[in-house]
């Protein structure tokens, strides 16, 4: 089953990591206007963005992840399983 898509948010182009934290080496950029599909979140770096604050980061491909506070699941938990 595909992941479900969620817009990033408006006028943000989001930087990609290859890990849950800012520390870890940025692999991409969005585009503005970008959705991201969730296939599992983990726990990580707590950082504020746009949709509050929170330690959640979701992982949009194989060794890629955004801050869960850039992107608009409409949830301050988990929308997704955690990444194994």
């Amino acid at each position: 089953m595909a992941a479900k898509r969620y817009p990033v948010a408006p006028g943000v182009q989001l930087n990609v990591r290859s890990g849950p934290g800012t520390s870890y080496e940025i692999v991409k950029l969005l585009p503005l206007g970008a959705s991201v599909p969730v296939n599992c979140q983990r726990r990580g770096e707590t950082v504020t963005g746009p949709y509050g604050t929170s330690n959640i980061w979701d992982n949009i491909a194989n060794g890629q992840y955004v801050s869960d506070t850039y992107v608009l699941t409409g949830s301050d938990g988990l929308v997704a399983v955690p990444c194994s």
